[in-house]
């Protein structure tokens, strides 16, 4: 129908247009949507509540590369994702193979220049720093610096969320080590350099971080996104763990996850009406609610929108973040894709 081909809401003649298509399909199907991740749990009830469509939220733990791969594995597919969150890197790829639908959300002009697609084939949605998250029931002294990771009293302790050649979430733990490092945007090899030393010094622990490896104690330490480790905290008092957060002070790496259409996605207008609710307001309130900074915060700051409070639990960082290029994430994702394998083994 004429949803698929449609690059905005104005292309239906209006939003209350897309509702409609959308509440004829009655479905949608995400993928790789945690619940504790950015609010995605809330989020996903507040749409099904609002709209009366069902979401059908399929492995939440999956990778960006478990995205891509679904997308191209599915085509014609009724099980294919409608829509995609994935890591910065994989949303230049995805688009750079043609399997996004260009579309603008009614927002697009309040999303800054260097945070889209210029015909909307992706846009950020929400992001965050670097941290390390901590057990400080188990942990003496909780690490404040990639530094302080290579301590011998971290041995066998130290984990990231995921692998960094699948993983957004990794790929930005390595980049960060790479700027901690003396390495730059343009050189990630010494991010390689710090988990080949962490390796060697018996530090590394191999086991991806999840909620439930940190609750078992199986991760007591672990690189991810700050509103990971944040959201994880409340959740974990009540199991006895003491889950502190830190933006590491020698390696602050600020990223936005981004958002796509499957151009082939089996239900379209839902995945469009998907999109116009993450970037209302209401969505990215639910998005500050989850610690995520979400990409209109400064435009919602600005015209006095933003919910204060969610505002005020955002872990502290001191000074404005800097972006890599696309050419410079894509060099850096190169790198990782042939040396990851040969610095940590495996």
């Amino acid at each position: 129908g004429a949803a698929a081909t449609a690059t905005s809401a104005a292309d239906l003649g209006g939003l209350d247009k897309l509702v409609e298509a959308a509440k004829k399909e009655g479905k949608l199907h995400v993928i790789a949507l945690p619940p504790d991740w950015a609010n995605y749990g809330k989020i996903i009830e507040a749409f099904t509540a609002k709209y009366g469509i069902e979401i059908e939220s399929e492995t939440p733990d999956a990778a960006s590369a478990d995205e891509i791969n679904a997308v191209k594995t599915r085509k014609g597919q009724d099980r294919a994702p409608d829509v995609l969150d994935l890591g910065q890197s994989f949303a230049i790829s995805g688009a750079a193979e043609g399997l996004f639908a260009p579309y603008k959300v009614q927002t697009w002009d309040k999303i800054p220049d260097n945070q889209k697609e210029p015909t909307g084939l992706w846009f950020n949605d929400y992001g965050g720093y670097v941290s390390i998250g901590c057990d400080a029931k188990k942990i003496a002294k909780c690490p404040e610096t990639f530094a302080d990771l290579l301590k011998p009293e971290y041995k066998g302790k130290v984990a990231l969320n995921g692998n960094p050649t699948k993983s957004g979430s990794a790929f930005a733990g390595v980049y960060a080590a790479a700027l901690a490092g003396g390495g730059s945007f343009d050189d990630i090899q010494p991010g390689l350099d710090f988990f080949k030393k962490l390796k060697a010094a018996g530090n590394f622990n191999p086991v991806e971080t999840t909620p439930a490896t940190i609750e078992k104690g199986e991760t007591q330490i672990s690189i991810d996104w700050d509103y990971n480790n944040a959201a994880y905290a409340p959740k974990l008092v009540e199991k006895g763990l003491d889950w502190k957060t830190v933006i590491p002070s020698d390696g602050k790496y600020f990223q936005l996850y981004a958002q796509a259409i499957n151009k082939d996605a089996p239900h379209p207008a839902a995945a469009r009406l998907w999109q116009e609710f993450l970037y209302s307001t209401e969505g990215q309130n639910l998005y500050l609610g989850g610690f995520a900074r979400p990409v209109l915060l400064p435009a919602m700051q600005a015209d006095g929108t933003v919910d204060k409070a969610a505002e005020a639990n955002l872990p502290p960082v001191e000074g404005e973040p800097a972006f890599p290029t696309e050419a410079q994430v894509a060099k850096a994702k190169e790198v990782l894709a042939t040396g990851w394998g040969a610095a940590v083994g495996g």
